[in-house]
């Protein structure tokens, strides 16, 4: 395994793999002893960063979320793990009542929320402190200022370390880290966007998103990343939820437009100069990025993972960067 540095407080920053495990339907669709399998074959193979959220996985089973951080809990206090493993969970974007969701009914940012709904977390995981703690989604009914002082509270009582923003405008994010640094509270050091090699539309709208996708990594995110140095992408959904690698999985349809055949070809050129299949390629260009990405790919099964972290040790050429960079 591989490690990387997230956060620049010494009393925060945390060394963690350079390769990310998401649990999202862990102790969902999932079942607790395939979970359990994935998790232990993560740690053995020296992974130590593992992604969860609050709301994961309300949309099965039709309550209000909590299964992956239970699981997680449960399998911290059998395996007797401590603060070798860092595990990362978001709020805000939690429903507030049965059969809805982050659209119509979420937890929101509000200090209340942010507060209990930490609070929760933690209990759930079974930590004294929130390693890394996400907004998970936008929630402009509140004053920015309130939600960035409500996190600023939480990592002065020491039950939260790193912070990070998750599905946000930039502009949100660099008007939330100025607010942060005028008041010496601690800002948003990690962000989570969904990114992968094939480039989405970033124009098309969605419920969420109303002006086009605020969720993916897009030029202006990326070129953010490469001014500010000490922040970190942690990229979801890297491989397109199996559509490099499966025939029964298309590529999602804001990845139809006229760039993705090029940028296909690349990608399948490097994977048989390789040996390695596409999903691997796709995660060590990630990995060995010139700028600071961590990749978050989940698991279903231990031969899953296994073939995800095969990536890690994948090392690509400069010449075979450059052309996975520049095909469009």
């Amino acid at each position: 395994m591989k490690y990387r540095t997230i956060g620049t407080d010494p009393a925060t920053r945390r060394e963690v793999s350079v390769l990310a495990l998401g649990a999202m339907l862990f102790g969902s669709v999932t079942d607790e002893k395939t979970s359990f399998a994935v998790l232990d074959h993560f740690v053995e193979a020296g992974g130590t960063f593992i992604d969860t959220s609050d709301n994961y996985a309300y949309w099965v089973g039709g309550d209000l979320g909590g299964q992956s951080e239970r699981l997680l809990g449960k399998w911290r206090r059998s395996r007797g793990v401590g603060d070798e493993i860092v595990i990362a969970t978001k709020l805000g974007a939690a429903p507030l009542a049965p059969g809805t969701g982050f659209l119509d009914n979420p937890e929101g940012l509000s200090a209340k929320a942010v507060r209990e709904a930490a609070e929760r977390s933690r209990e759930r995981l079974g930590v004294e402190r929130l390693d890394l703690l996400y907004a998970h989604i936008e929630d402009r009914t509140v004053p920015l200022r309130e939600t960035v002082e409500a996190f600023g509270e939480l990592t002065a009582e020491g039950t939260v370390g790193l912070l990070g923003a998750s599905n946000h405008a930039v502009w949100r994010v660099e008007r939330a880290r100025s607010l942060a640094a005028t008041a010496g509270l601690p800002g948003y050091e990690v962000l989570q966007y969904q990114h992968s090699h094939l480039r989405p539309r970033y124009d098309v709208p969605s419920p969420l998103f109303e002006d086009g996708s605020l969720g993916h990594a897009g030029p202006e995110l990326l070129s953010y990343l490469r001014a500010e140095p000490a922040l970190t992408l942690v990229a979801y959904s890297p491989l397109l939820a199996g559509a490099y690698t499966r025939p029964d999985k298309p590529v999602p349809q804001d990845y139809d437009h006229p760039g993705t055949p090029a940028r296909l070809a690349v990608l399948r050129e490097v994977a048989a100069e390789t040996g390695a299949d596409l999903n691997q390629v796709v995660l060590a260009w990630q990995i060995g990025n010139r700028l600071p990405i961590v990749p978050l790919a989940g698991a279903s099964s231990v031969a899953q993972l296994k073939k995800n972290l095969a990536a890690v040790d994948l090392e690509l050429t400069e010449d075979q960067r450059t052309r996975l960079d520049a095909a469009h």
